[in-house]
């Protein structure tokens, strides 16, 4: 196996390809990526322009005015800005030789007034070919070391990465992203959640690059809008009342899309939420993705995230299996209240004492965690056969002395009875929708949503085959 390339080494192959040429424009950190290509020598050849815009008046005259100055907004203005300027000065004398690029982040790490972990946005518009039209790449980081000249340490070595990773493996995204990481960093030191690829050099569904990011560890969450645009938590989120639906979506069935609807419908009334932005996401963890097997199906995960998206609603992956984590994650996002939404199952399962064997407080370290800004849990009844007596959180029997735990969030409000269900959907499971797609009995198309049906059959997914529906 190769050993990754050192900084200094990235930097210097690229000052020394001939056909590299461009910009560097950096706010809110010093220039910490233009600094290594100084520094390892034979920049002439790479850096067209460096510049750093820390006033603000100074960087909205350059770049317009915008609300929030570490933001994809500022960062793809930053991006345009560039590239029209360095086209418009030196295409006509370099644009036949030279692949131009603008390499741009805009970025707040800890300082004196700031005492919190920095993020940022960093981007490359890049060209493989000169005078063709530019691709793309843009991450969104946390930076969490505590020193500010250790987050601008590692802000540099991550950018040099990113400008090496464009220019040498972007036939293969993948890579790419795990060389992010190269150079002494570490998910205890940067954090990427989000990275968008676009233009003629790739051809990547940024959806699975979303997974990839969780699935291999450098994200613990990522999210993506039912037009299937990968997006940061906090351009969702921010500010909002949250409410989360959380399964497998496999597949996505009339009880899923009813449950966030009968939640909806009780949230909205709860006065803490009266005028308040609600924002709607599906979840699927780690967990669910992998079931019982060593790596996700990406063909599989696709499907679900179609079907996700063709119901309108926006996609989050995650690696939180315990509840708890993911409220945590939620919060860090907006003061106002979050709801989760489930199955009587799930609610059952949430008092399993075997889920928290290695949390130094058990079950009530987990609940006190889950609970402990009101969050409310939103339930759905079950009826499994439609002779049975129908199943609430009040016939719910937790057993042991777990039973009077159960009883006293019960009684503080943490669940709340859906009793505004549509009965004709309880029988609906979805172990039994994926039966009757292999079998290909056309009962299973009642069970799902239209979208969701046409999208079955018109793909093939879970298994569909035209010629048994027949």
């Amino acid at each position: 196996m190769t050993e990754p390339r050192s900084t200094h080494d990235k930097a210097l192959d690229i000052n020394v390809d001939a056909a590299r040429y461009g910009t560097f424009a950096e706010i809110g950190a010093g220039q910490e990526v233009a600094r290594w290509f100084f520094r390892v020598g034979g920049a002439a050849g790479t850096v067209a322009k460096t510049i750093s815009a820390y006033d603000m008046s100074v960087s909205d005259a350059m770049y317009g005015a915008t609300r929030r100055y570490v933001s994809r907004e500022r960062l793809v203005a930053m991006l345009d800005h560039e590239t029209r300027l360095l086209l418009t000065q030196l295409d006509a004398t370099r644009g036949e030789k030279s692949n131009f690029f603008v390499f741009a982040d805009t970025v707040a790490t800890r300082s004196y007034s700031r005492h919190r972990d920095g993020d940022g946005w960093l981007g490359v518009r890049f060209q493989t070919k000169p005078r063709e039209s530019p691709s793309e790449i843009i991450l969104h980081v946390h930076l969490h070391d505590r020193e500010p000249e250790h987050a601008q340490e590692a802000l540099g070595v991550l950018g040099v990465n990113l400008v090496h990773g464009a220019f040498y493996l972007h036939q293969d995204p993948a890579a790419l992203l795990a060389s992010l990481m190269e150079g002494g960093l570490a998910r205890e030191r940067i954090e990427i959640d989000m990275v968008r690829f676009s233009g003629p050099a790739f051809g990547v569904d940024n959806r699975l690059m979303s997974l990839w990011l969780v699935e291999n560890g450098f994200t613990d969450g990522a999210m993506f809008t039912a037009e299937g645009e990968v997006v940061q938590a906090s351009e969702v989120l921010y500010d909002k009342a949250i409410l989360v639906e959380r399964g497998s979506f496999r597949p996505v069935t009339h009880v899923n899309v009813d449950l966030i609807r009968c939640a909806r419908e009780k949230f909205i009334t709860d006065p803490a939420v009266a005028d308040k932005q609600v924002v709607e996401l599906m979840e699927l963890t780690m967990r669910n993705l992998l079931a019982e097997k060593t790596e996700v199906d990406r063909r599989d995960f696709l499907a679900r995230a179609d079907l996700m998206c063709a119901c309108g609603f926006t996609v989050m992956i995650s690696d939180y299996f315990r509840f708890y984590r993911l409220a945590t994650y939620l919060q860090t996002f907006t003061n106002e209240r979050v709801g989760f939404v489930m199955g009587l199952p799930s609610l059952a399962d949430l008092f399993n004492e075997k889920y928290y064997v290695d949390l130094p407080g058990g079950i009530l370290e987990s609940f006190g965690r889950l609970f402990k800004n009101d969050l409310k849990l939103f339930v759905y009844p079950l009826r499994k056969h439609q002779s049975d007596q129908l199943e609430t959180i009040s016939t719910l029997e937790v057993g042991g002395p777990l039973s009077k735990l159960y009883q006293y969030l019960a009684d503080r409000g943490s669940f709340v009875h859906l009793d505004n269900f549509n009965p004709e959907y309880l029988h609906i499971f979805s172990r039994d929708v994926l039966e009757r797609i292999a079998a290909g009995d056309p009962a299973w198309e009642k069970m799902v949503p239209v979208a969701v049906a046409e999208n079955i059959k018109r793909r093939g997914f879970f298994g569909f085959r035209p010629e048994l529906a027949k």
